[in-house]
């Protein structure tokens, strides 16, 4: 049996290291990515175990967007920026404190059931349903998103500023106030 763990969303630095199941102590057979590795463009990867990836031969595995030159280029740039811009412990500071804003707004708004998650990437709980949260954030120019009809997901960018965060957090609090009236 196979450890396979899907780091499409949570890989390449957006929970503060470079994987998500790093925090757990565990050591995978199989890791897959996507998403943040391509910088913007659409690329997919598989990372095994050498006794695992020895067992594949070409054809065996695939990825629609794997292996292009331009987006492996654009990985390699991502990679090369994580390191050089040290964007894993600024994931793990400004984490911290979006979190802390979030949980002030929590504090603040009873509307609020939970905040979770870590580095960057956050989920604000409601008690009500988030649909229109999203649209008013948007007009507002914050760009979000709502899972589980409820759940608000904050995912900003690895070189998010406090500056931003507050600008963030500010309109969310406000369009959260409006609807709690």
């Amino acid at each position: 049996m196979l450890l396979i763990i899907d780091e499409v969303q949570t890989g390449i630095g957006r929970t503060g290291k470079m994987f998500c199941y790093q925090h757990y102590g565990i050591t995978p057979d199989v890791v897959t990515l996507a998403k943040a590795l391509g910088g913007g463009l659409p690329i997919g990867a598989m990372i095994a175990r050498k006794e695992i990836a020895d067992t594949l031969g070409p054809g065996m595995h695939a990825s629609t967007f794997g292996g292009g030159p331009v987006v492996c280029k654009a990985a390699l740039a991502v990679l090369k920026a994580v390191q050089q811009e040290k964007l894993l412990l600024k994931a793990r500071s400004m984490g911290e404190y979006l979190f802390k804003r979030l949980n002030d707004l929590k504090e603040k708004l009873p509307l609020i059931v939970e905040v979770r998650g870590m580095g960057l990437m956050a989920g604000v709980e409601l008690d009500i349903d988030g649909k229109a949260v999203v649209q008013e954030c948007l007009r507002k120019g914050l760009l979000i998103n709502c899972t589980h009809e409820r759940v608000l997901r904050l995912m900003p960018a690895l070189n998010v500023s406090a500056k931003e965060v507050d600008k963030a957090t500010g309109i969310l609090y406000s369009v959260l106030k409006g609807v709690a009236k």
